[in-house]
């Protein structure tokens, strides 16, 4: 069964409510709060719904339900304790052409009540089509303690500055943006609050052929890991050209008509040949467009960042770097350590696994008290290890593979330099991490949703 979500405006129309006991009573309450004019029509009723009732909240009908009751109704609600009579109900409502819902009776609703979870003005509702009542509930628990409390007020003060922008603001694309822009950014109630002055003021218009390209870090995958002004970035941007390694949940943060393109590649097979991407992105930056290149972790440690600004400043387009949180530090976290632990590394050393080994004619000497970060290190890790035991690091050195660091699929195989060769094949993309800051223990800290293997 396929429903569709929609919030109905109540205020001042009439509902009928057919029953009066305690199920009618939780209905009244959410329908009173909604303006609604209530019409219990019931040849009994609750204390509690008489009390309402003599308070002119509502009319009380003493009497049983007839079809002409639904006259001049918009909705109609079926609450009796009487199945034959709430099936009645529904019938002649639909003779009527009037939505129903019969309570506890999914065959006879056109509607179902959802768990609500309000500030202010916004409102969270969850349906479950019926199947579970009781899980709404507790998704609307949930929920309801994880949104700040502030979010109604705040609410207000962006509805404000919205209607002002509207007022202010021709229909244009800048408008469109300031209004995204607005939806990010703490409102106070200071007449010199930067968001009211930027509401009064507007985003600069762009020149038709002087877009912008901004290189934006998407972090390890996980979309709670992205900053805030990635985020927005994303929501925005006109066009989005993203590496292979981004996921779905984040690119689905995009607007329904950006262009989203992947120009990454994988095993080191090119989509799109580097050229090719920067000029997409010089092409769409002409055109007036705000581009996101989108680059996996952070936008400036590997990726050709390098490449791609040089491109864009010959092209004389304006860019900017937006970093994110880089794959080292998801797999830290992963693993339960630090890579700059005091006692054990004074330093991090960042590669990858083309350069962690030295070429033909180099020669670089252990350092011990740093913490190795190796990026897409391979699946065959016995190269790496031969060479970094011939160069003298030690047999015993703690190694971590990490794969699809702070993602749901994450996992994590704690070894030592000496057993790293037979470390089974990590699945893209992973990182190595090897120094004395990793350390066995730190499985006991990885974090529950890790599979962690161990090798000695």
């Amino acid at each position: 069964m396929s429903v569709l979500p929609i919030f109905l405006k109540l205020d001042g129309r009439r509902v009928l409510l057919a029953g009066a006991g305690a199920v009618a009573l939780d209905k009244i309450e959410t329908l009173l709060e909604r303006g609604a004019r209530v019409r219990v029509v019931a040849p009994e009723a609750c204390q509690e719904i008489r009390e309402v009732a003599r308070a002119g909240k509502l009319e009380w009908v003493e009497k049983r339900f007839e079809p002409s009751d639904l006259d001049g109704c918009f909705l109609a609600i079926a609450a009796t304790d009487v199945p034959g009579v709430n099936e009645a109900i529904y019938r002649a409502s639909n003779e009527r052409g009037i939505p129903c819902n019969s309570v506890d009776d999914i065959p006879n609703c056109d509607f179902f009540f959802g768990s609500i979870v309000r500030r202010g003005e916004l409102q969270i509702a969850i349906s479950t089509n019926g199947e579970s009542p009781a899980l709404a509930q507790r998704l609307r628990r949930e929920i309801d303690a994880q949104l700040p409390e502030d979010l109604g007020p705040w609410l207000g003060r962006l509805g404000e500055l919205r209607r002002q922008v509207l007022e202010m603001h021709p229909r244009s694309e800048n408008r469109r943006l300031l209004l995204h822009q607005l939806a990010q950014r703490p409102i106070c109630d200071s007449s010199q609050c930067p968001s009211r002055l930027m509401a009064v003021a507007g985003i600069p218009r762009r020149d038709e052929n002087a877009g912008k390209v901004l290189l934006v870090g998407a972090g390890p995958g996980d979309p709670e890991l992205l900053t805030v002004r990635a985020l927005g970035l994303i929501q925005t941007a006109d066009v989005i050209l993203h590496d292979d390694l981004v996921p779905p949940p984040i690119l689905a943060l995009a607007k329904t008509d950006a262009l989203t393109m992947n120009v990454g590649k994988r095993c080191g097979v090119k989509k799109v040949a580097q050229e090719e991407i920067h000029a997409l992105m010089v092409g769409h930056a002409r055109a007036g467009r705000c581009v996101v290149r989108l680059k996996s972790g952070d936008s400036l440690i590997f990726g050709r960042a390098a490449e791609e600004m040089t491109a864009l400043a010959e092209a004389g387009i304006e860019y900017e770097a937006v970093p994110g949180i880089t794959a080292a530090s998801a797999a830290a976290a992963a693993v339960g350590c630090s890579l700059t632990d005091r006692n054990s590394a004074s330093g991090v050393i960042v590669s990858t696994a083309h350069r962690a080994i030295p070429r033909y004619g180099e020669e670089h000497s252990p350092v011990e008290n740093a913490t190795r970060a190796v990026y897409m290190p391979g699946r065959d890790l016995a190269p790496l290890a031969e060479e970094w035991l011939r160069l003298g690091y030690p047999a015993d050195l703690p190694c971590a593979v990490v794969s699809h660091a702070a993602q749901p699929n994450q996992k994590v195989h704690l070894t030592t330099l000496g057993a790293l060769a037979e470390a089974p094949p990590a699945e893209a993309p992973s990182v190595l991490l090897a120094g004395w800051a990793v350390r066995d223990i730190a499985a006991e800290h990885a974090p529950a949703a890790s599979a962690v293997s161990i090798s000695a």
